[in-house]
């Protein structure tokens, strides 16, 4: 399951995901309609839901900031509001990494994505890891 952050709706990024993603693509306010869902809560809304990969562009608000946890993954892409269509693509390729292939790979993770590289941390790790830019 892929839950995109709120700040990502209404501009189709679920349709062109589901366009090559299996599983389910939803949107965080899907997992608690009709409520506001601040940041904090996101990572409970999450572990209440099977294996999902969150993905946001406030990188800010998570990276570094939110503990890893064995139930989820979260992928912070630093990118502005303006260039949010370009994470469908920049999803892809990091999915098809092998550290990041399967669901497996990815719980217990927080990622974030730049132009330039990616870097990671996990729940057993906290040490900061950073590998070359995805190839897109």
């Amino acid at each position: 399951m892929i839950v995109l952050d709120e700040q990502l709706l209404g501009r189709g990024l679920e349709r062109d995901i589901a366009q090559w993603y299996r599983g389910t693509v939803q949107f965080i306010t899907d997992l608690r309609p009709h409520t506001i869902i601040k940041d904090e809560a996101i990572p409970a809304l999450l572990r209440q839901q099977s294996q999902p990969t969150f993905v946001t562009i406030n990188d800010r608000d998570f990276w570094r900031k939110v503990a890893p946890d064995q139930r989820y993954c979260i992928v912070c892409f630093v990118l502005s509001d303006a260039r949010a269509r370009e994470i469908p693509p920049a999803l892809r390729a990091l999915l098809r990494r092998p550290e990041f292939r399967t669901k497996a790979h990815r719980m217990g993770k927080v990622i974030r994505v730049t132009n330039n590289d990616m870097s990671y941390y996990t729940l057993t790790d906290r040490q900061v890891r950073t590998i070359p830019s995805i190839a897109r």
